[in-house]
């Protein structure tokens, strides 16, 4: 088996609010205790001192993607500085075999007075790479990028769409053995980012080790193997499908100070089984129980499916109270409510939000996000979200007119 290609071994980094240096006086007590101090650098020294990231493992092979998600904060663009040598870490070590491509911040290492063509040659060399090779790919650099007419403008003139396309551009055609890309790419535009998805894709297949930092959880499972989920340490690794899912739960929204507590919600399969992965308009049941806290009356509750990669709502549903013959919820008295439906929906994770609203005046008394996680499990489908149950059948016809069945997918035969 061959070495891995990144490699971040217990790493944390330490920092400091507010920490800067106006003079020599400063300056100089600050690098001593760099120098000697080592040892009391494996605890924070002062009330101002906070770990970003703190023992952080992971290691990425050959051919391999690997997304790191979290909220902001988390300490994600700090772990790509960290591995492309912009920091050094407080303790652990971490390091990239071969040649790096990296698009961590827009025009990271673009002189700014310099045109697009002169930074192309800039961070070419920086990547260890001779002019001679740098020109022979600078025309597919310019049309992956789209900046042929502004090329030899200077790159403080360009928008930062075409900063983060040039940007990537430089990185993914210099041939990486290891591609760090951040959530710099949502700032171009769909068709870019699908390009970007789509070059990423080639790079794995070439054999390139890819570290993608996120916010588009659709394209994070999508493209990559494995995820972590990272908040300030690691809070899960393993597949995108079981981070995703761990990700978004701790997501959840309080119930603190509610008006009515959602006490227990469970999604089941029509045999009773837990929902965790089904197949497209798999007969399924919400059951949520709710307890007021004061006496309510005139409400109305359902919920709403989201698709969790990308918070896209696929569907809202909701009833007035006395649709089901809902009166008033009397404090402290348990409410049930089964919710029967169909999930028609493609691949996926997906994400239940709860709810009851106060019918008058649109209340929100109580809430919960999310109350129930499920997989949708097909094979056919690509892209978009609604399962339209397609059925597709050929026909042949003989030379003298009679139309024969030749195949039909579903069907046994």
């Amino acid at each position: 088996m061959s070495a891995p290609v990144v490699v971040f071994d217990g790493v944390s980094k330490k920092f400091r609010r507010g920490e800067r240096h106006d003079s020599l006086r400063d300056l100089i007590p600050s690098l001593a205790r760099r120098m000697f101090g080592r040892r009391a650098s494996r605890e924070l020294e002062s009330p101002d001192d906070f770990w970003a990231v703190r023992d952080v493992s992971f290691e990425v092979a050959r051919g391999e993607a690997l997304g790191i998600i979290g909220p902001n904060g988390a300490g994600k663009s700090t772990t790509l500085k960290l591995l492309t040598r912009i920091l050094r870490p407080t303790r652990g070590h971490c390091h990239i075999r071969g040649k790096v491509g990296a698009l961590i911040e827009v025009a990271a290492g673009f002189h700014p007075d310099l045109t697009g063509r002169e930074n192309v040659f800039l961070q070419g060399a920086i990547m260890g790479m001779r002019r001679p090779e740098i020109t022979k790919k600078l025309d597919a650099i310019i049309d992956f990028a789209g900046v042929s007419d502004f090329i030899d403008t200077p790159v403080k003139r360009y928008s930062s769409g075409m900063n983060a396309r040039l940007g990537f551009s430089i990185a993914a055609n210099l041939e990486p053995d290891a591609l760090i890309i951040d959530e710099v790419l949502s700032v171009g535009d769909m068709a870019f980012q699908q390009r970007c998805i789509d070059r990423m894709r080639d790079f794995k297949r070439a054999g390139t080790a890819i570290v993608f930092v996120s916010h588009n959880l659709q394209a994070v499972v999508s493209l990559c193997d494995r995820a972590l989920h990272l908040k300030g340490s690691v809070q899960a690794l393993g597949r995108p499908e079981e981070v995703l899912a761990t990700y978004v739960t701790s997501q959840s929204s309080s119930q603190e100070g509610s008006v009515v507590h959602l006490d227990t919600v469970s999604l089941a399969q029509a045999s009773g089984q837990p929902a965790e992965s089904v197949p497209p308009g798999e007969p399924l049941t919400l059951t949520v129980r709710y307890t007021a806290a004061r006496t309510v009356s005139d409400v109305m509750l359902g919920f709403l499916v989201y698709r969790s990669t990308d918070h896209l709502l696929v569907y809202d549903s909701n009833f007035e109270g006395r649709e089901l013959g809902i009166g008033t919820l009397t404090a402290g008295n348990p409410l049930t409510v089964r919710f029967n439906f169909r999930p028609h929906l493609t691949r996926g994770q997906y994400h239940v939000l709860c709810h009851m609203v106060h019918n008058p005046t649109q209340e929100v008394l109580g809430m919960l996000e999310p109350a129930a996680l499920f997989s949708i499990v097909e094979h056919r489908t690509y892209a978009g979200v609604a399962d339209l149950e397609v059925d597709a059948s050929v026909t042949t016809v003989k030379e003298r007119g009679v139309e024969l069945v030749s195949g039909r997918i579903g069907s046994e035969t």
